[in-house]
Formats: C-alpha cells, sequence, structure tokens
C-alpha cells in the first residue's frame, strides 16, 4: 500500500479554503474513485487525469486507488483539484518525490494531452497559500493574476510534465511576475468632457471625498449617465488591500480578473431588467452578483425606477453592511460589496417635468405612482439627490471645457486624507459614538437642522446623512468644524423629500 498527500485550495465565497488531498493505492481489482463531497466536474476528473498521466509518458497504476478530498464536509467544484490529484497518483506509485510536494499547492485543470488550463478563483487561493507559507503552481495563464499577491511564491507551468520536471529540481521553473498595468488614465473618462452642470458636478465631487450615495434626476439627455460614468475617474487610485478584496471577487466571477487593471475602480451598469440574483448574487453555487462586482468602486443604475421593486429592495441590507450573504440549501457564502451607489432617474413618466418649454403633460398623481417604484426607505438611505436640469442650447456648442478629473481628485483625496486622520474611515461610514464626536453642531446649527427635519419630514436616518454630507463639505473646505453653509449645502442636496413641482 502506498499513500501520497498534498495540498490545494477549493473555492468559498472569496475565501480559499485548505483542501488536503490524500491518493491512496492499495490492492484488489483496478478502479478509481473520488470522496469528500465531489460535484460532478470534479468526479469527471479522474478520466482526464487517466488520459494526462498516460499521454504525457507516465504509467497509470492498475490498482485500487481511492482519493480523498479533505474536508468531506466542504463542497468540491470545478476542475481545480486535477494537478493535485494526478501529481497524488505519481507520488504514490513512486515515480515522484513526495518531499518536494509538503512546500507547494496545485491547482489546475488538465487537458487529456497533459497541458493545463487554467481557472477560476486563483488569487484568493494565492493569498491563503502565502499566508500559510507554501508556494502555488498554478497554470501558466493565471501566473500573472496569481503573482498580485505581491510576496507570494507563484510558479506559472503549461503541462503536467513541466510541473514535475520543477518539482524534481531537473528544470525549475522561475516564479511569476505581476502582469503589468496599463497606466491609471489611460482610456479613461475625464470630467472635462462635462459641459456646465456645475452643481451636479460639485455633488459629484462631495459623493467622491466622503463615499457617499448620490441619485441624479432630471430630464432625458442632460448628462446624468455622463457625470455617473466620470465619478471613477475622481476617486483615488486604490490601495493594495482594497485593490486585492475587488481582485479577489472579480477572480471568482464568470468574467475573470484582468490583471491589467487590477488597481483601477470598478464601474457596474446593469441594465434595468437585471434580476435580483443579477444584482446581488446567488445560484445553486453561490456566485457574487453586481454590487460586489463594484466592491470599492461604484455601482450606477440608470432608470431607477424602471428596476422591479424587489430587486431595489435588495440593495437596502448591502448599503448599510457592505457585505451580502447568500444562503441556499446547500450552503452559504459571503461576499464584500462596499460600493458607491449612483442612480438616475427622470422627473416624472415622461421625462419633462419642469420643462421650460411645457411639454410635461404628467398627472401629479401619475408623478407620485412614478416616483412611488422607487421605495421610501432606499430613497432614505440615498446621501445626495441632485438635479440635472436641461442646459441651455449655447452651453452645448461654445461653452469651455469643464474641470478636468485630475484636479477633481486632487481635492477629494485631500479630503478623505483628512477622514483617514480624523476617524479612521469615510464619512459615509461614520457611525454610532464616531458620528456624535465629528460632526457636531453649534446650537444655532442644531435648531437649524430641526426646522428642516420639521419641514421636509426627514427620519432619523437622513438626520445622520445630513450631518455625514456637511462633515464632508467641510472637510472640502478644509474647515475643522461644520459651519452653516456646509449644513445648509447638505440640506439642499435632500431634494425629493420636498414635494414635486
Amino acid at each position: 500500500m502506498a499513500l501520497a498527500v498534498l495540498y490545494s485550495r477549493a473555492q468559498s465565497g472569496i475565501d480559499a479554503p485548505l483542501v488536503t488531498v490524500e491518493v491512496h493505492l492499495s490492492g484488489g481489482l483496478p478502479s478509481l474513485s473520488i470522496v469528500g463531497l465531489p460535484e460532478t466536474a470534479v468526479k469527471e476528473s479522474k478520466d482526464r487525469v487517466r488520459g494526462a498521466l498516460l499521454n504525457a509518458g507516465f504509467e497509470f497504476p492498475q490498482r485500487r486507488i481511492t482519493i480523498n478530498l479533505a474536508p468531506a464536509d466542504l463542497p468540491k467544484e470545478g476542475g481545480r483539484f486535477d494537478l493535485p490529484i494526478a501529481l497524488g497518483i505519481l507520488a504514490a506509485n513512486g515515480q515522484l518525490s513526495q518531499g518536494a510536494l509538503e512546500q507547494h499547492e496545485f491547482l489546475g485543470e488538465l487537458a487529456l494531452g497533459g497541458g493545463l488550463r487554467p481557472v477560476r478563483g486563483v488569487l484568493p487561493a494565492a493569498l491563503a497559500a502565502r499566508d500559510a507559507g507554501r508556494a502555488l503552481v498554478v497554470p501558466r495563464e493565471n501566473g500573472g493574476e496569481a503573482a498580485l499577491v505581491g510576496d507570494a511564491e507563484v510558479v506559472g507551468a503549461d503541462a503536467l510534465l513541466a510541473v514535475c520536471a520543477h518539482l524534481s529540481g531537473q528544470r525549475p521553473i522561475p516564479f511569476s511576475d505581476a502582469a503589468e498595468r496599463a497606466p491609471p488614465d489611460e482610456g479613461e473618462p475625464d470630467l472635462r468632457e462635462v459641459c456646465g452642470q456645475l452643481q451636479a458636478r460639485r455633488a459629484l465631487e462631495v459623493a467622491a471625498a466622503g463615499g457617499h450615495s448620490l441619485l441624479m434626476f432630471g430630464p432625458p439627455g442632460t448628462g446624468k449617465t455622463l457625470l455617473a460614468s466620470r465619478l471613477p475617474s475622481i476617486l483615488p487610485p486604490m490601495d493594495e488591500g482594497e485593490a486585492l478584496e475587488a481582485a479577489a471577487v472579480a477572480s471568482i466571477s464568470d468574467r475573470g480578473l484582468d490583471p491589467a487593471r487590477w488597481r483601477r475602480r470598478p464601474f457596474r451598469a446593469p441594465h434595468h431588467t437585471a434580476s435580483a440574483v443579477a444584482l446581488v448574487g446567488g445560484g445553486s453555487q453561490p456566485r457574487p452578483g453586481e454590487i460586489s462586482l463594484a466592491h470599492r468602486g461604484v455601482l450606477f443604475l440608470d432608470e431607477l425606477p424602471e428596476f422591479d421593486r424587489k430587486v431595489l429592495e435588495v440593495l437596502r441590507e448591502p448599503l448599510e453592511s457592505g457585505r451580502i450573504t447568500i444562503s441556499r440549501a446547500a450552503r452559504q457564502a459571503e461576499f464584500p460589496a462596499r460600493f458607491q451607489l449612483v442612480a438616475a432617474m427622470n422627473p416624472c413618466p415622461c421625462g419633462y417635468l419642469g420643462d421650460p418649454a411645457g411639454r410635461c403633460r404628467c398627472t401629479p398623481d401619475q408623478i407620485v405612482r412614478y416616483r412611488g417604484r422607487v421605495s421610501g426607505p432606499l430613497l432614505d438611505r440615498i446621501d445626495l439627490q441632485v438635479e440635472v436640469p436641461r442646459l441651455p442650447p449655447g452651453t452645448l456648442g461654445g461653452g469651455a471645457p469643464g474641470e478636468p478629473s485630475a484636479a477633481v481628485r486632487e481635492r477629494v483625496e485631500a479630503a478623505r486624507s483628512r477622514q483617514a486622520e480624523r476617524a479612521g474611515r469615510l464619512n459615509a461610514e461614520l457611525s454610532g459614538e464616531a458620528l456624535s464626536r465629528y460632526c457636531r453642531l453649534d446650537e444655532r446649527d442644531g435648531a437649524l437642522l430641526e426646522r428642516a427635519m420639521e419641514k421636509l419630514g426627514l427620519s432619523a436616518r437622513a438626520y445622520h446623512r445630513i450631518l455625514k454630507v456637511a462633515r464632508t463639505i467641510a472637510d472640502l473646505a478644509e474647515s475643522e468644524s461644520i459651519a452653516t453653509p456646509h449644513l445648509t449645502e447638505a440640506i439642499a442636496y435632500r431634494r425629493l423629500d420636498r414635494e414635486p413641482r
């Protein structure tokens, strides 16, 4: 009897739990069985492994082979276990030394010819392997992604024979280097392309500086989508921790991760026909949805009232907590969802409420029903609500270009630095005692806010959000405390709490 033990990683949300691959050869009729809660793709691994070993020139043992993927209660899926299973069979049969296996972890799908094919979710595995102090062996196409983890030891190989030669010391494979990143501003939309709309540009800057959610409403064609698409260009670059979080989510998604863009803020704009599962994630094998793919970036919902109301309601919890938990009968997965929500909508069904030409023919009841598609609790969670009116024709043709994104980004970075030094977090994330300490108002401004609450019918949540926005406006003005102009500007951003005009 012979036994080989080596290590791999499963996928559970954005985590990569350790899987110990145990290969046991014993006497009896030739057979191969895989135990340890494997799903269909893992069960089919035995046929891929047999073909790969034979075509690579190795002997496939004609013995009873039992492969255990431990822990037994952790679901295993995909073709990522092909490589460790093949190496385990070789080691158990004496065709490969077991000594080198202990310091490595293995991921990769095998082709019948012995080549290695890329798999999904390599970045979380690289993080876990680094923390465990072991090198990670992956297909060459996954090497650049795994090497984004700065101090991880990643070996990218293109075939089973190359892995065996590396482990035996005959032809060592150098560690993979991280993929070259694209220049930060190359091909990115710039805020200078937005003509006019000074109030909306100001709201966009405030939202970027404090991490606040933003809703823009106005007639069709006034630049709401244009403004939203420029928000990532005025956000500061992600630090390594944020970038790895966002990249880990992208790595386990169906689209995968582009290593060249891993430091750029994600911008997701799902269509209004998207289902709740597409937005928050789900499936029998839970996958991240749009809110998780927008982690540390921007989620843009255009035509907000056209989304199904049940779809919008699922945003309420992650807007507060920054996480989403997907529960299914067989398993549960948690994904990060610290996104910045930007939404756009028309002011009425026809879109021309308040138009100087008088084109709107919507009745007050129609307007109320239209706006009622967005629930009060969700609207209450949106910090800034700004109108984007129609521009005069002269502004479009001969107007001067707007301020570039780089100049706005400098002010945003300075404001965020003040927040980090003061509270260690963005103003939008303040709560409890920190909110009371850093967003204190004097007696006169406190009375002003109370009158605004009474007149507009604001909730306690809206009260706190006004304080956070005012604190951000004060940071942009380099003010140590919230002054009356900062507070009045923050109150002015609660536009949809008023009666439609």
